[in-house]
């Protein structure tokens, strides 16, 4: 099968044995770029010897393929016997569940329009996913990935809504009370069904940029061969089931925090805000214009109205207006590229991105050289306008959820029981 839109396939998805896991809790984690390092990764590796994030976050891409195939020998992770394509929900209290359909994806090259990404990535993550996923032979983590289904669309909601009325095929919470269940959808005339309606749309990178960037870099190195031709993705029609856009923050080091504040006080206007750190959050989401909350000793100063002229020599022409007023952007081309770049002989500022505000905060808490930068959401009708125009916003500007959780489903490359098709992309 070769569509035109989106062609999600069933596969054989790598899962861990219920019998050889206690909890399944225990032995799934967040995304890798979510997990906090290295104290969050701790906590996983010590929460279960099996836990996931010993092979998302491993020590060497080496050591992550020897562990994976000693769990594929000891029984722990096992091979579902029919290729399927996958329900996924995840409920949480007071908000409507979010549903999905997770399988094994096309990969496609940008110009075909596809699958539109709305970030830019960076090239040594991209290189170290892609070591990775050369040692495993596997799929680790799935994409998240929105499209808008039409008000016609039958198939896809009716499959969703009749299985999830039934058992699932495996269940679980996490710490922050989400409620994660998946179906396995085997049944040919279903899936068929479901992938002639997704043929009819294309999809907007939700979270996954550099695996997706990965991917591409594997398929082109296999020539768009199969099993390398396919990616594995969790689709979600945002229709039905909106995402939540949330902010990633910036701890940044080689600055102290003294010299960060008169330096943005040269080119933004600067005041200290009373905390703790949910009424500062709310005072930097009030702010009109560019404006970013910085954090450091337990203070917090807001950075809000930056000086025209600066904007004007600093931010880059080229893009349209949705862009170059972004906060990502003017966090980038101004505060980093301008106010604190550092001079002659010093190194540049090091930036760790983190989806967690706290985490952030306390990161950043007695550094002598360092501190938070903590952001505002972009809106999720100008990401994406901005990548249906093709304009990619700087890296890290947003965190779409509910985000999958990883260790759910696996897919083995080489075991992966995605159908074959007739015509190969070229990567």
């Amino acid at each position: 099968m070769h569509a035109a839109g989106l062609d999600l396939a069933p596969f054989r998805a790598l899962r861990y044995a219920p019998e050889r896991v206690g909890n399944l809790a225990d032995v799934i984690s967040p995304p890798y770029d979510v997990v906090v390092r290295p104290d969050e990764q701790r906590d996983l590796e010590t929460s279960d010897p099996h836990n996931i994030v010993r092979l998302i976050l491993p020590r060497t891409p080496e050591r992550a393929a020897a562990t994976l195939r000693e769990w594929r020998a000891a029984g722990v992770l096992v091979t579902d016997p029919r290729p399927a394509l996958y329900v996924y929900e995840q409920r949480a209290a007071g908000r409507p569940p979010q549903r999905g359909l997770m399988g094994a994806l096309r990969l496609t090259p940008p110009h075909e329009r596809t699958v539109l990404p709305h970030e830019d990535v960076i090239p040594e993550v991209v290189a170290e996913r892609a070591a990775l996923a050369r040692a495993t032979e596997a799929d680790l983590e799935p994409l998240l990935l929105a499209y808008r289904g039409a008000p016609d669309d039958t198939a896809v909601p009716a499959l969703i809504e009749r299985v999830t009325a039934g058992p699932p095929l495996l269940a679980t919470p996490t710490d922050d009370t989400t409620e994660h269940r998946i179906w396995a959808v085997d049944d040919p005339a279903e899936i068929a069904a479901a992938r002639a309606e997704l043929a009819r749309h294309r999809a907007l990178i939700a979270d996954g940029h550099h695996r997706w960037a990965t991917r591409l870099r594997l398929a082109a190195e296999h020539d768009g061969r199969a099993p390398w031709d396919r990616g594995l993705v969790l689709l979600v029609d945002t229709a039905r089931h909106p995402l939540r856009v949330n902010p990633i923050h910036r701890v940044l080091t080689g600055l102290p925090p003294a010299e960060a504040l008169a330096a943005a006080g040269t080119a933004f206007r600067v005041r200290s805000v009373t905390g703790p750190l949910e009424a500062a959050l709310g005072v930097l989401g009030e702010a009109s214009g560019n404006a970013f909350l910085l954090a450091a000793d337990g203070a917090f100063h807001l950075l809000d109205h930056p000086d025209p002229a600066l904007l004007a020599r600093t931010v880059p022409t080229d893009r349209p207006p949705a862009w170059r007023t972004l906060d990502a952007t003017v966090l980038d081309a101004v505060l980093l590229g301008e106010v604190w770049r550092p001079p002659p002989g010093r190194p540049p500022l090091r930036a760790r991105y983190l989806h967690s505000a706290t985490a952030a905060v306390a990161q950043a808490a007695g550094s002598a050289d360092g501190f938070a930068v903590l952001m505002r959401a972009a809106r999720e009708d100008t990401v994406r306008a901005l990548a249906e125009a093709g304009v990619t916003m700087p890296h890290k500007s947003t965190s779409f959820g509910p985000k999958p959780a990883t260790g759910l489903l696996l897919r083995d490359l080489h075991d992966a029981g995605d159908e074959p098709d007739p015509i190969v992309a070229r990567i």
